[in-house]
């Protein structure tokens, strides 16, 4: 599955943040375009890692593909 990344360069810092608008809150920055991106990449991995459920006596858990 691919993400959107928006990159942006802030003059005042010196620096470039990303951001992917499908995953609220998921971002990241570095001193380089190609670092941001891998600071990405790692940002969106964990941002989509699954995290343990206690599930309910009545309750199951399925896990669904999404095609790209």
């Amino acid at each position: 599955m691919k993400f959107r990344i928006i990159v942006e360069y802030d003059t005042e810092t010196k620096s470039y943040a990303a951001y992917c608008p499908e995953l609220p809150g998921c971002c990241s920055a570095g001193d380089t375009e190609e670092e941001t991106l891998e600071h990405m990449k790692e940002a969106l991995a964990l941002y989509l890692e699954p995290v343990p459920l206690k599930l309910g006596p009545n309750e199951k858990a399925y896990e669904v593909e999404v095609p790209a």
